[in-house]
């Protein structure tokens, strides 16, 4: 029996889904990490709690939400409290499992860039649409994941501007800030997925999706990117991970 056919981004939504275990807390941003938390939920993982920075605790949407604001959320929630509650109550003291992060620059540490692109803050060549909560989220969640498309643009060895912390310059350096969660722990691209290396925490190949090949990935990091020793292939979407993905997609149109 053939394969059902797929794009690199629903390869890349399912990847990041799969990730999501069931009974998990999980720190949701719009974009990708919505669209693959949402999935999740719909699917392997009915019992995952879905947080948002709005204030909406166990969120379970009909469709994907426009923003952190969609009304859709609070109607669907379990609780609605107030912004500084979800901070100060839920993430700061380490509460939530999962923080899913997306990006607009990542570098070889895992570090966050989605403030400015270029050397000057006041002057960048563009300016983006900023932090949000993604510090606190990066720094206080039990583990970060990541998802972004891959590209040399957004994959550099250094971004341009530390919005939120990954693990600094290499292992150890979590610590040394006194920042109490594991940091980025995932990497899901439409490519692959990478994990920190145990001992250096610089990201580290593990896995390659179906039909892509490591020089098609190296070619598109702005680092020299090391290859774990037993690299696997990412399992193909089955019928039931598309359909799910694409209804949940058109519910939202």
């Amino acid at each position: 029996m053939s394969s059902p056919e797929y794009t690199t981004d629903e390869m890349m939504s399912i990847a990041a889904a799969r990730a999501l275990d069931d009974g998990m807390s999980c720190f949701v941003g719009i974009g990708l990490p919505s669209t693959a938390a949402n999935l999740a939920r719909r699917s392997h993982a009915p019992n995952l709690k879905l947080i948002y920075e709005s204030g909406c605790l166990g969120a379970k949407p009909s469709r994907l939400p426009l923003s952190i604001g969609d009304g859709e959320l609070a109607e669907t929630a379990d609780a609605v409290i107030s912004v500084p509650e979800v901070f100060n109550y839920w993430l700061q003291p380490g509460r939530i499992d999962v923080g899913f992060l997306g990006a607009a620059q990542l570098d070889k540490f895992g570090n966050i860039n989605t403030t400015v692109i270029g050397s000057d803050y006041a002057d960048p060549k563009v300016r983006l649409p900023g932090a949000g909560g993604a510090p606190e989220i990066a720094a206080s969640c039990r583990e970060v994941f990541v998802v972004l498309r891959q590209s040399k643009r957004a994959f550099v060895e250094k971004v341009d501007f530390v919005t939120s912390f990954g693990h600094g310059s290499g292992r150890g350096d979590r610590e040394r800030l006194g920042l109490p969660g594991a940091g980025p722990t995932l990497v899901v691209t439409d490519l692959g997925l990478m994990r920190p290396d145990p001992g250096t925490a610089e990201l580290t190949l593990t896995h390659l999706h179906p039909g892509v090949e490591v020089e098609q990935v190296r070619e598109a990091t702005g680092w020299a990117l090391k290859v774990a020793d037993d690299l696997r292939r990412t399992p193909e979407p089955t019928e039931a991970e598309l359909s799910g993905l694409r209804e949940l997609k058109k519910a939202g149109e």
